[in-house]
């Protein structure tokens, strides 16, 4: 890179950006209110990042609106994602790299979302263990928690941890940018809400639940454990009485700090396996993608069978990627070889089988026996003989199968 003259009032390098675009970059992402995209931002790279720098090592960098992208939900509903553009993204890189390090000194090992060298599986695993320990949870829903953070609890816990006045700046300067719809309307926060899509958000939102919840509970229901994953929560109790205690308690905790539990979402689960044999009407939640309920499992000493309270890739999960498989519409890809279609699919159902497979992955053989059917399908517009004899057709792609074992990557894992 070009060397830029440093001699600025607040000490952010030409190195910081620097390091925080590399990471901006790794992560792609689409392009923000400016319509710029990381191919464009690239082509005159020295350029943009000269004049970020300059901006944020004077003071003077204002974060621009963040473009409103509504993602479909589980549940039919739509979640809005407020996206920065990429030079923005830059500019909390910076600062989210510049104080990372201060709060995960500060934070629960109980939390395990955005967090360095933690991640989805670790908060599963920790799940499974406090089941087979305890014998109810706590399946907790924090009601549109991004949109609902307030700016000035945010802000105290904030400058509890940061003296930087430069820091506290930016911050608040990220917390108050208005949002730019589909349409172009400019809606502005009122005190409250942090974009879900921004660099720094998750950072900021850890920081207030750390304070909110974590803290709180272990100061206040030290004997009650929980894993949290950004705003998802587990809480683990002993008995129906203390679940229902921390939950009263729990529910007044999120009202005092301007939050409030999902009403129909959080719920009580007994955790019913061999040992645990009372009748309650829920003995299900579900947690990161991965339904936990009562289980068949076999004995690792007998082979034998036995009733286990476990988890396994939920209902909700394979519906997703029933829908995902609909969408890439495998059945029309122009590829002249079966070749191009497993090279074409590999990251998706490599992403699927390992983070999906960690647990119970025979599970998973409904979705590789859809993903089959819609192979089936590819065969039958690409060769001639397969149209009309649909029978030919699984032969074929089974012939192939066992020829070429490895071709897809779901037939390395013995699926079909």
């Amino acid at each position: 890179m070009n060397l830029w003259n440093e001699t600025k009032s607040i000490p952010v390098s030409k190195q910081q950006v620097w390091e925080a675009y590399k990471k901006v970059r790794a992560n792609h992402g689409a392009a923000g209110v400016d319509q710029l995209s990381m191919e464009e931002f690239d082509a005159q790279r020295s350029k943009h990042l000269y004049k970020l720098w300059n901006r944020l090592a004077s003071g003077s960098y204002f974060p621009p609106p963040v473009k409103e992208v509504e993602i479909p939900k589980k549940d039919g509903k739509v979640r809005k994602l407020g996206i920065p553009t990429i030079a923005d993204r830059v500019a909390q890189m910076v600062i989210k790299d510049y104080l990372e390090a201060r709060f995960e000194k500060l934070f629960s090992p109980n939390s395990y979302g955005y967090r360095p060298n933690r991640n989805a599986h670790q908060a599963l695993e920790k799940v499974r263990q406090n089941c087979r320990k305890t014998d109810w949870v706590i399946d907790l829903d924090i009601k549109g928690f991004f949109d609902n953070i307030d700016h000035d609890r945010l802000m105290l816990a904030v400058q509890k941890h940061v003296p930087e006045k430069w820091c506290l700046l930016y911050i608040q300067r990220w917390l108050t940018v208005p949002v730019q719809t589909q349409s172009g309307e400019l809606i502005h926060k009122q005190g409250k809400g942090t974009p879900q899509g921004g660099v720094i958000s998750p950072l900021l939102a850890n920081l207030f639940l750390h304070y909110a919840m974590d803290k709180w509970l272990e100061q206040n229901h030290p004997k009650v454990e929980f894993v949290r994953y950004a705003d998802d929560a587990i809480l683990h109790c002993r008995t129906k009485a203390e679940a229902e205690q921390t939950l009263s308690a729990l529910k007044e905790r999120m009202n005092a700090c301007g939050l409030e539990l999902h009403p129909e979402k959080t719920k009580l689960v007994y955790c019913r396996d061999y040992r645990r044999q009372q009748s309650f009407e829920t003995v299900k939640f579900d947690f990161l993608g991965y339904s936990f309920q009562p289980r068949s499992t076999k004995s690792k000493q007998t082979g034998k069978l036995f009733l286990g309270f476990d988890c396994a890739i939920s209902i909700s999960s394979k519906k997703q990627i029933a829908d995902k498989l609909e969408t890439l519409e495998i059945d029309r890809l122009n590829f002249k070889s079966i070749v191009g279609v497993a090279t074409h699919l590999e990251p998706y159902i490599r992403g699927w089988i390992n983070y999906y497979g960690r647990y119970r992955p025979s599970e998973l053989a409904p979705v590789f026996l859809l993903l089959r059917q819609r192979l089936v399908w590819w065969a039958r517009k690409r060769y001639k003989r397969y149209k009309t004899n649909m029978i030919k057709a699984y032969r074929w792609i089974d012939r192939v199968q066992k020829q070429f074992p490895n071709l897809f990557y779901q037939w390395r894992y013995g699926f079909a």
